[in-house]
């Protein structure tokens, strides 16, 4: 599944003041991303303020991404949730023309058991035609998807095509490249972890912070996927003190307010998230500065 290799960004969803979609900071979101080199874009995640939106503003979102995109890139749409009856009804009555994948985040807050996570996943599985990437993020959902789980729905299902595995450990992600079909991906959701993903075997990341620095950051996760570990070390080294700081307090204000220093978007966040904190906005814009 080569057009979910490389870097994919899991967009914002920009707002003006009064909290209400800014359509235009979208729309130059997304051109800015295409034309820097990222290989595919991810609509309507965890980054993108998912929780919080409407959704006739995730449809909208949806509609302005893939006439501005223009089959420029592959979108993957996120369809996830924590009842699988109702995600199972959007997989089969959703209009899906011109999305290419689905992001489907593992049950949140119902906390199962490795086997409720697979009937879960055959249950979409079943339910389209539609290449599906897991997603894995215990740091949410308060529960971990063991590399076990992963494996054997990547074994059982041919449209389960890849894990985003967020969870940070570095164990996880040696086991999962270690016992999967030979064309399953293995993507990082962890910025600080991507590089060192790639140079092991696996196909790429969903980043967060590849949005503000495309050129970089899909420049980096192409080198090391090509095992060109200094050069893709220098451009990690560069990156390694703003991608601490984005998740130094919520995400996405942190890459909201990057985004702020980039003249792309504003800062603004729905409740319950609020905006960078005044001593990370200025730690943030000196790095834009210096960049």
């Amino acid at each position: 599944m080569q057009k979910f290799v490389g870097t994919g960004v899991a967009l914002i969803t920009p707002f003006k003041e009064d909290l209400s979609v800014n359509i235009e900071a979208l729309k130059k979101l997304v051109n800015f991303n295409i034309e820097n080199g990222t290989n595919y874009l991810v609509i309507n995640g965890t980054t993108g303020e998912s929780a919080t939106i409407t959704k006739e503003e995730k449809q909208l979102i949806i509609d302005v991404i893939i006439k501005e995109n223009n089959k420029r890139v592959p979108l993957v749409l996120g369809v996830g949730g924590n009842n699988t009856t109702e995600v199972v009804k959007e997989l089969k009555t959703r209009d899906f023309t011109g999305i290419d994948g689905v992001l489907s985040v593992a049950p949140y807050y119902s906390k199962p058991t490795q086997e409720g996570f697979y009937q879960h996943y055959k249950a979409l599985a079943e339910a389209t035609e539609l290449p599906i990437i897991l997603y894995n993020v215990p740091g949410r959902t308060a529960k971990n998807m063991e590399p076990s789980t992963t494996i054997r729905l990547a074994n059982d299902f041919e449209n389960i095509v890849g894990v985003k595995e967020a969870g940070n450990i570095q164990q996880q992600y040696n086991s999962l490249l270690k016992d999967k079909p030979e064309d399953f991906l293995i993507i990082s959701g962890d910025d600080d972890l991507a590089l060192g993903v790639a140079l092991a075997g696996g196909s790429g990341v969903i980043s967060v912070i590849g949005q503000a620095f495309p050129a970089e950051f899909s420049k980096m996760i192409q080198l090391g996927l090509e095992g060109k570990n200094k050069e893709a070390y220098k451009i990690h080294f560069k990156l390694m003190d703003i991608i601490d700081y984005i998740f130094e307090e919520n995400n996405p204000a942190g890459i909201k307010t990057v985004l702020q220093e980039l003249n792309i978007c504003g800062n603004d966040v729905r409740l319950p998230l609020v905006k960078a904190s005044s001593q990370l906005s200025e730690k943030i814009a000196n790095y834009v500065a210096n960049f």
